[in-house]
Parts: structure tokens; sequence; C-alpha cells
């Protein structure tokens, strides 16, 4: 190997390696935080099975009640009422309450009558769960969740559930109902499945961009290395941004599936509705307080669908614009902290591409967390204009400011809210500047023109 040789060979091996570092160290924190997300969305959903189990208890118990609390231990004609109601308590196609009395012998069960009157108490599921001698001992020690496999009666296979058992103690049985979590475990597979193939694909793509790129600061030699340095952090901020895009497109499906899997827990509602129903047919006086009931439980599933998925994604922001999207951010900002906020806007319409209206709704949702969390501010404003260089976003505030050290270079000493929202500004060409003093705080986010769909459009704002 030549002189020359050896000094290229030198010039490119800091570059190989920073590429390598760069490519290990970004794969390694995606695949932290898809996972994080992955694992945290799988809690979410079990938890809000958990949710739904004890409401269905609580219901199935409050049904049985008005018997169950007046009758005696040996109360067969009581049993017999209790056993009925119970066993027409379905919910879903899945979704059946069973009973056992504490020896194993099965009571009720309506999916699958050839158990009734038989004893199961050593009965063993393909883990060797002893599931029913299990359910009992939860039962009498208080009640709570077992996991096991069961047959599935909508599709006759073994399912992973989740049941939740209570003790009726007067009559030594054990009650109980369960939700399959099969459909839990297949989305948190297939997320895990598609976090490695998006894995795979971003090193596909770094050694297809990173490759030719060597070879050509190789072949130009020691002239070209500034330029090729350049075009790595060109590269870099790309990958950058892609990331970004990828936690987007991530948000955007969490926040439709837990849209869609909401229907678990509005099952709840509709077995309120349904007992509701019944006791207004028979006269009973608990039928207002049982609708009330059903009315309050299905207002805070829908505000709970509303801020999660307004949190992960605003559908908003794609269905209405930008400027619908921050009406809604700053009055869920003004219910939840008090501060008064005043939003002026052009009506944009369509006019602005999908990332920049995405990029522009996150550097307001990071400004005003900011603000809650740190400057102890009564007042926001928040004004978005349009002009012939681009786009303007000011936000200020009349808090503490920053504190003195930071105020000079608030972006560069700030945090990591501070950086993204300066990278998502920078990836359209535009820029972010803070200023603050112990009045305020002033963030003003600028776009180029080019975030526009087309330049006919854009005339459409003056």
């Amino acid at each position: 190997m030549s002189f020359k040789q050896q000094i290229l060979t030198l010039a490119t091996l800091p570059l190989i390696l920073a590429i390598l570092v760069i490519t290990v160290l970004v794969t390694s924190q995606s695949r932290d935080l898809a996972q994080s997300s992955i694992a945290s969305f799988e809690q979410n959903m079990l938890a809000a099975k958990q949710k739904g189990l004890t409401d269905y208890i609580s219901l199935a118990l409050s049904a049985i009640e008005h018997i169950y609390k007046d009758a005696g231990p040996d109360d067969i004609e009581a049993q017999e009422e209790v056993k009925k109601i119970i066993n027409q308590l379905n919910y879903t196609e899945d979704g059946y309450f069973f009973v056992y009395d504490f020896e194993g012998n099965n009571i009720v069960h309506p999916k699958q009558p050839f158990r009734i009157g038989k004893n199961w108490i050593d009965l063993e599921d393909p883990d060797g769960d002893k599931v029913i001698a299990n359910l009992i001992e939860v039962a009498k020690n208080g009640g709570g969740y077992h996991y096991y496999k069961w047959e599935k009666p909508s599709s006759g296979e073994i399912a992973d559930k989740l049941s939740y058992a209570v003790a009726l103690d007067k009559w030594g049985w054990m009650m109980g109902t369960g939700l399959y979590i099969d459909d839990v475990l297949a989305l948190t597979k297939a997320a895990n499945s598609e976090v490695k193939a998006s894995i795979e694909r971003t090193f596909i793509l770094v050694a297809f961009i990173t490759v030719p790129t060597i070879i050509a600061v190789f072949l130009t030699g020691l002239l070209l290395n500034l330029r090729e340095r350049k075009m790595a952090d060109s590269k870099l901020k790309e990958l950058t941004q892609r990331i970004i895009d990828t936690q987007e497109e991530e948000r955007t499906r969490i926040a439709r599936e837990l849209h869609d899997g909401t229907l678990q827990n509005l099952v709840g509602v509709r077995y309120v509705l349904d007992l509701a129903k019944r006791r207004v047919k028979d006269g009973s006086k608990e039928a207002y307080a049982t609708i009330e009931k059903g009315a309050q439980t299905l207002a805070e599933a829908i505000k709970e669908v509303r801020r999660i998925s307004h949190d992960l994604r605003p559908i908003m922001l794609d269905d209405l614009g930008l400027t619908a999207a921050l009406e809604a951010l700053t009055h869920n900002f003004v219910e939840n902290t008090g501060i008064k906020v005043k939003l002026s806007s052009v009506a944009f319409k369509n006019l602005i591409s999908p990332e920049a209206k995405t990029s522009l709704y996150r550097v307001a949702q990071e400004a005003l967390n900011n603000i809650e969390r740190h400057a102890n501010a009564t007042e926001v404003t928040i004004d978005i204009s349009s002009h012939p260089l681009g786009l303007t976003m000011t936000i200020t505030d009349n808090g503490q400011g920053f504190p003195k050290k930071k105020r000079k270079n608030t972006v560069a000493l700030g945090g990591l809210g501070l950086r993204n929202m300066q990278e998502r500004m920078e990836h359209f060409g535009g820029s972010l500047s803070i200023k603050s003093n112990k009045y305020g705080t002033q963030l003003i986010a600028k776009l180029p023109r080019s975030i526009y769909l087309s330049h006919a459009k854009e005339q459409e704002l003056a």
C-alpha cells in the first residue's frame, strides 16, 4: 500500500467507524423506544381488560344482590333463581359467567353445558395449570385475577384467557368471568415483527448509502474529505428525520388500534344498558340509577379514548387541519392547567404539507408542555401568520422566563425537547429562536414557503 493510499485509508477509517457507531446507536435507541412503546401498549390493553372484568363482576353481583342478601345457606329456590340470572349474563360471543362450588362441581356454564353437575377440581390446561382449583383458591382469598388457557367458544381453539373470580361464601360458590387475551398477544407479536423488519430496512438503507459514499471518499482523496464529511452530516440528518417520521407513524398506528380496541370497554356499557332494559321491563325503581351509571361509564370511556388518541396523534390534524388541531390542543391545555390561551391563526385549509403541519403541531405541543412545567405563567398567546417568505408561529407567555445563564442561547443550553423542536424546523429549511427575560418567554418558529403544497395554493392566502 502506497503512502497516498495509507493517507486515504486513515482519512476514511474515522468516517467508517463514525457511521458504524452512529448506526448501531440509532438502531439500538430505535429498538428500545419501539419495544418500550409496545410494552406500554400491551400493559395498557391488559389493564383495560382487567378493569372490564372487575366491572362485569360488579354488575353481576349487583344483578343477584336482591336475591342473595336475603337468602339462607340452604335456600334452594334462591339458588335456582341466581343460577338462572347468571346463566343469562352473556355480554359477547366469548363473554360469559361461570359458577363452581368450592368442591369443584360446576353449577353454571352457558357455553359448555356438559360440565354442569360434574366435578372438575383436577382439570388442567395445556400448561399444567389446575384451572378450577386455582380459581376457587383465588375466590376464597378475597377475589382476584388468574391467567390460564381455555377453549374459545367463537373458534373452538385453545387461547390465553384472563379471568376474575369472587366467592359467594354463604353458598360455598365461586363465580367468575373472563376475557380472552389472544388479540393482545397477537398485536404485540405483530408489532415486534414490524420493529424487527424496520430495523433491518434501516440497516440496508444505511449500507446502501454508506458504501458508495466511502468508495467516493477513498477515490477522490483528501481534497474531497471535507465535502464527504458534510455529506455524512446530511445523511445523519436524514436518518434522524426518518426516526422522527417512524415515531409519528407508530403513534398514528397505536392511536387507531387503541381507538378500535375500546370495544371491550364499551361492552360493559352495553351490559349496563341491557340490565337497565330488564329493570325497566320489570318496573324496578333501580332502572334510572342503572341507566345513569351506564351513561357515566360511557362518558368516561369516550373521554379516555379521546385523551389517549389525541396525545398519540390528533386525528383532527389530518381531518380538519392545523388550526382545528391547535384549538383542541389549547382547549385541553386550558382545562388541565387553568392557564389562559389566545390562539390567532390563518385558515390554511389544506395548503400546508402534512409533514409541516405535524412539525408545527409538535412544536406548539412541546412549548405548552414546557410552559406548564417551568414557566409559572398565567397567559399564553399563539399567533400563526403567513407572509411572502413563508409562515411564522409565535408563542408568548408571561412567565418567569429561562434562568439567566440560559437566556443568551436558550436552544443550545436547553433540553432534548428544545433541540427536537429546532431539528423539526431545520428539516424544512426553517429556524427556531427563543427570547426570554424575567417578564416571559417568546418562541418564534419560521418555515419557508416551500412547505405549501403548491405556489398556486399559496397565492390563496393573500
